[in-house]
């Protein structure tokens, strides 16, 4: 029989756990496969880890991977991932914006044949149109920017093989865009797609401020054409820069006229100036990318793992 890792990252989420355990036990104890859930914990700083202790006890086939701090979302699924042992292995989230009924639908497109099976998101109930609007250009913009195709909509709901896992077990980086890695490991894939239901329970713990972090890792992971448009941008205004100066020797050695724009060169400078801020705030992001990858520190640890005692 077949065995099922299910990863779920959690933070926070101690009002949604106990329900999503059920749901998912409802719908994959029908199925032909063994299974468990390994529910990671992001440093939560509510009861979520103390209730997935008390799952964890009752239960054998949950465990809990308990991290020391909060590290993310992405190192949270990676830590997943490295401890996934199924055959085939299904990431979702714990807020039941993932629909647990979907995972019969996940499991009959990989026994087709697919090593990969991902969740399109089409809509999302009660999402803001601010949150739909970005998101939408966020895909375009790195589909233009970079070689590998990351399929708009995608999330982080799919089912992955287990060579895809080991594949995936392979790559180091720091900053991670999981969505991007799955598009540039390959293998057959198969798309899925749902409608994401509210939130079961609590608020989004994704700011901002996180999507902002999370769009800016993606499009640097997969992308240097920023760095190219800082050196055509700079190129542009090296020649306009060039012209212009030309043309105040010309006034000044053959007219009897000196040019008088005083407000005119002040502005010039200051633009230029910022110009070359953003160039090397571009650079910046790179380097400081660099820094981080060099340094080769753990991506993440554990502070303790969470199943079930065996009984003597």
């Amino acid at each position: 029989m077949k065995f099922i890792s299910i990863v779920v990252p959690v933070y926070n989420e101690e009002e949604n756990i106990e329900f999503f355990y059920q749901e998912v036990c409802k719908h994959m104890e029908p199925l032909p496969y063994k299974f468990e859930l390994l529910f990671v914990d992001d440093g939560s700083s509510d009861a979520t880890p103390l209730l997935l202790e008390k799952i964890s006890q009752q239960d054998s086939r949950v465990r809990g991977l308990i991290m020391a701090r909060n590290y993310g979302h992405q190192l949270a699924l990676t830590c997943g991932l490295d401890h996934a042992d199924g055959d085939g292995v299904i990431t979702m989230d714990g807020d039941m914006q993932h629909p647990p009924e979907m995972l019969p639908v996940l499991l009959a497109k990989w026994e087709e044949g697919f090593e990969v099976v991902q969740t399109i998101r089409i809509s999302t109930e009660g999402v803001s149109w601010f949150k739909s609007v970005t998101s939408g250009l966020f895909y375009k913009l790195i589909n233009a920017m970079s070689k590998v195709h990351i399929q708009e909509g995608g999330s982080d709901f799919r089912l992955l093989d287990k060579a895809v896992v080991q594949s995936f077990r392979r790559y180091k980086e720091r900053a991670r865009f999981i969505r991007g890695m799955i598009g540039a490991i390959g293998y057959r894939q198969a798309l899925v797609e749902f409608v994401a239901p509210k939130r079961f329970a609590g608020t989004s713990k994704f700011s901002l401020r996180k999507m902002m972090h999370f769009a800016l890792d993606g499009i640097t992971a997969y992308s240097k054409l920023p760095l190219r448009f800082a050196f055509f941008m700079g190129l542009l205004f090296a020649l306009i820069s060039f012209a212009v100066t030309m043309h105040v020797v010309y006034i000044k050695l053959f007219t009897l006229e000196a040019v008088p724009g005083w407000a005119t060169i002040s502005a010039s400078i200051l633009f230029l100036g910022g110009l070359q801020l953003l160039g090397l705030g571009i650079i910046g992001e790179y380097v400081g990318r660099i820094f981080e990858e060099v340094k080769q520190r753990p991506l993440y640890l554990l502070r303790v793992e969470l199943k079930q005692q065996q009984k003597e």
